[in-house]
């Protein structure tokens, strides 16, 4: 950060900002305690005199634009707004954390402390400290939730004014908040704030991507809306003849969805006829209940326009698990486009926009227990029992953010929600630990299914169980909700504690009972280490704990037979080679030390040339990069530099937790080499519809093939071919003609995202 004095017109632009904030405060409900922001504001202008931000701009309007999106955006109060805006004076200056307390009190003093443990991102240098950084994060849900909400506030901010940091930050801090941030703010129901920060996102990752579509949105956005108003029409009338209050919305979809749409179905942006919804919001009459007119308004709709039979979703008799409550109905318009409508009350569209603040606020009593109370109720478990594995951890929590439901029945007719893809095990372990681990199948609609069966909307399920079955470690492989894979680890955990439990007392008993191995404990056991190619005591008690080791040999272990096998390595444990020292020798002291090489440094802009692929840059095989994809560089602890895909799943949780580590990369290559990459092909089955895709693929652009493998069934061919390119565009260029030819319903790369 820069430090120099402010200007005047600084000065006053600070001001300008501040009063915005309190004109914002000014439009809430909150009972208006101006004095106390106004002396949470001074104090923060003060301890931050004189620092600037990357950009060149005062630091204090950062605090400034957190509380403005906390008011504004999220809906929170006072206690909030001073909050955010001392966020980061205890972690940027003298300040202590009882100096906040002496001044504004234990409340708001709790929040900045809980903010300033997890300053600087979610994520540090180290894996380990990343994920206890990321715990603290989650631990504040417990003590008091608004630690999150200011928390996601500062990173939408950040995010908004990411072009002053340097690429590999941007990757860094996109990355990041892609796999954390995004999803988090969708778990509590801030829908508008996780749409914006997935799309900030994505523009830093793919800009050149974002601009594209944006600028075709740009283009169509007029028309979309004449198109909306012709649309609103008749159901403006319909509604007002119904007497009702309400408001008509037109929705574009964000630059990120259209592109996920785009990937998904392999389409162009002219494919994706979607783009448009309309949000109706409307102020309910008390003499009837919100379901109700919710379906009457439903009716009025459906006999104006055709719905979608298969694309009608009700949110409100079972309400989405971060709070979110509406009816969606899809119809078709007069120029024949579907259109999607969503259906809420003033209360349900508060907490749609503001989700937890806003479902707070609308709480009656400890008997209005929501899906999001229970998901912060589950969040509390699993951190009651935190992972020995930070990273583990990471994904265990990281399951539950972005589930889609499915909702399903116990055999009592109790409904239950269930993340989309949850097994047979998986609710087991979500009606309690103990059924979970003795769980030997279940009975879904009155038929028997086995621990892995998957879930479908509506079933009925009983739960069998024996108290001779255990968990298995294959186990694993079964269960996809976070809670699930948190008992079984758990297990497994205390499993292991018991086998080096028992193991260490095995091995004690084994030495104790030979007295020049009991005379040399510490060594027989670096021997014994040694033997088995191991590096930690604990290692070697569970597998005896377990029976995988029998210590009826350590003798012959510990000492080998003397003769020529004294004098030369002997086998051990998988036909390796390990040295065998007498008991007493001492290694030699080296005569000659290494010297430590200097580290070799690395740019953090990083250019790929043909001579250097494979040499100082791998090209990864999680997703098989070639010259004119968009790629980042990921430093190992050997020095080398591996490159992925930006949208790599594999470089995602890289971003998020090597940030250091992260370069980003360009092509500087002359094709000059070639790399194998696999096409899919699908399309009707003709004759001499082969014959032209290989006259395209050879003929037409001179390219190898290296292996064909096609297959037919009913008139429909699908295959894979293996082709040598030399660069992304020969790629793209390949698959537009191949779409060309008439038969060819469906061509795409196996290696994009999503494939």
């Amino acid at each position: 950060m820069q430090k120099s004095e402010f200007t005047q017109a600084e000065e006053q632009m600070i001001q300008r900002e501040f009063e915005a904030l309190l004109d914002d405060y000014a439009h809430t409900p909150h009972r208006q305690k101006v004095e106390l922001i106004t002396h949470a504001f001074n104090f923060a202008h003060r301890a931050h005199y004189g620092v600037r931000r990357l950009s060149g701009e005062p630091y204090i309007l950062h605090p400034i634009a957190v509380a403005r999106i906390c008011v504004k955006e999220i809906g929170l109060g006072s206690t909030s707004i001073c909050s955010a805006l001392l966020h980061d004076v205890v972690e940027d200056t003298d300040y202590t954390v009882e100096d906040i307390r002496g001044l504004f009190g234990d409340k708001i003093a709790q929040i900045v402390d809980g903010l300033t443990k997890i300053s600087g991102g979610v994520f540090g240098d180290q894996a380990s400290e990343q994920a206890e950084n990321f715990r603290k994060l989650l631990l504040t849900i417990s003590d008091d939730i608004r630690v999150v909400l200011i928390k996601i506030a500062d990173r939408l901010h950040n995010m908004r004014t990411l072009g002053a940091q340097p690429k590999d930050k941007q990757y860094k801090i996109a990355g990041e908040t892609q796999y954390i941030y995004a999803p988090l703010a969708h778990r509590l129901g801030l829908f508008p704030i996780k749409t914006e920060l997935e799309d900030l996102s994505f523009k830093y990752e793919h800009p050149e991507t974002w601009q594209e579509i944006h600028d075709k949105l740009e283009k169509i956005k007029e028309r979309q809306l004449v198109s909306f108003e012709q649309f609103a029409a008749p159901i403006r009338e319909r509604l007002t003849s119904m007497g009702y209050q309400y408001t008509l919305k037109a929705r574009i979809k964000s630059v990120y969805s259209i592109w996920k749409k785009m990937m998904k179905q392999q389409c162009s942006f002219e494919d994706v006829y979607d783009l448009l919804a309309v949000r109706i919001i409307f102020t309910p009459n008390e003499s009837m209940s919100e379901k109700d007119q919710c379906w009457m308004i439903y009716s009025a709709i459906t006999e104006i326009y055709r719905p979608h039979p298969e694309r009608i979703r009700d949110w409100i008799s079972t309400p989405k698990a971060n709070g979110y409550e509406a009816l969606h109905v899809t119809v078709m318009g007069k120029d024949g486009q579907w259109i999607e409508v969503q259906i809420r009350t003033d209360r349900m569209h508060e907490i749609a926009e503001r989700g937890y603040a806003a479902h707070w606020k609308y709480k009656t009593g400890e008997s209005d227990d929501s899906e999001l109370d229970k998901w912060l109720r589950e969040i509390k478990e699993i951190l009651a029992h935190p992972e020995k594995d930070s990273m583990e951890f990471l994904s265990t929590f990281k399951l539950n953010l972005f589930a889609q439901e499915v909702f399903v029945f116990t055999p009592k007719g109790e409904i239950k929600t269930m993340p989309l893809g949850s097994t047979a095990l998986d609710f087991a372990f979500m009606l309690h630990s103990e059924l979970g681990e003795h769980c030997i199948g279940a009975k879904v609609n009155h038929a028997l299914v086995p621990l892995s069966y998957r879930l479908k909307g509506g079933d009925q399920i009983e739960i069998l169980t024996s108290n001779s079955q255990h968990p298995q470690k294959e186990w694993m492989d079964m269960v996809t909700t976070a809670k699930a894979r948190n008992c079984l680890q758990q297990y497994f955990h205390r499993e292991e504690r018991r086998y080096i439990k028992h193991g260490e007392r095995l091995v004690d008993e084994a030495i104790q009972m030979d007295q020049e191995l009991n005379a040399n404990r510490d060594t027989v056991l670096a021997r014994l280490l040694n033997y088995y190619q191991m590096t930690q005591p604990s290692e070697l008690y569970a597998d005896v704990g377990q029976g995988a080791i029998r210590l009826d040999n350590i003798r012959e272990i510990v000492f080998p037979k003397r003769g020529w096998k004294s004098y030369i390595p002997f086998l051990g444990k998988n036909d390796k080679m390990s040295a065998a020292k007498p008991l007493n020798d001492t290694p030699a002291a080296s005569n000659d030390k290494e010297k430590e090489k200097p580290k070799k440094k690395v740019p953090h802009a990083v250019v790929l040339t043909d001579d250097e692929l494979g040499k100082k840059f791998v090209l990864s095989n999680c997703c098989h990069p070639i010259p004119g994809d968009e790629v980042l560089g990921y430093m190992d602890e050997k020095g080398l530099l591996h490159i992925h895909k930006i949208d790599c799943p594999e470089a995602n949780l890289l971003k998020t937790s090597y940030g250091k580590r992260i370069y980003s990369a360009s092509w500087n290559t002359h094709r000059v080499q070639s790399f194998v990459e696999t096409i899919e092909l699908k399309g009707i089955d003709k004759f001499g519809v082969f014959i032209h895709v290989l006259q395209t693929i050879t003929t037409d652009f001179h390219i190898n093939i290296r292996s064909i493998n096609i297959s037919s069934e009913d008139g429909i061919f699908k295959g894979t071919m293996e082709v040598y390119v030399y660069d992304r565009k020969e790629l793209d260029d390949l698959l537009k003609a191949l779409r060309k030819i008439e038969d060819i319903k469906d061509v795409k790369r196996i290696n994009e995202l999503g494939n």
